[in-house]
């Protein structure tokens, strides 16, 4: 039987505290895809005040997640990021550039 699943009141709340005090977890497959997607981990880490929760998973596999819109600079890209709030931390699970072809001009809605 698995556990409960436990969900933050405020989601972003939670993201951005954990990012701030570093309590965050790179997943494998986010550390074998940035450097590709031309994402700095910077860009992750110090774009926390545009961060904007544009999906919501809170059924995913292992943890409950969220697709999250940011920004940094000049580079707008999307971050999944799962969050374990028994350990009170996150999972940058992945972050990607989003495509024209898949999201509406505002980057924030799927087509």
């Amino acid at each position: 039987m698995m556990p409960e699943r436990m969900l933050p009141e405020n989601p972003l709340e939670f993201i951005r505290r954990c990012i701030t005090q570093r309590r965050i977890h790179w997943t494998y497959h986010v550390n074998m895809r940035l450097k590709g997607r031309f994402i700095p981990r910077e860009a992750i880490v110090e774009s926390i005040a545009n961060f904007e929760i544009i999906e919501e998973y809170p059924e995913d596999k292992y943890l409950p997640s969220y697709l999250v819109y940011s920004q940094y600079r000049d580079i707008i890209f999307h971050i999944v990021i799962a969050i374990d709030m028994q350990g009170n931390n996150v999972r940058i699970v992945t972050a990607y550039r989003p495509s024209p072809e898949n999201w509406k001009e505002d980057s924030k809605t799927r087509r």
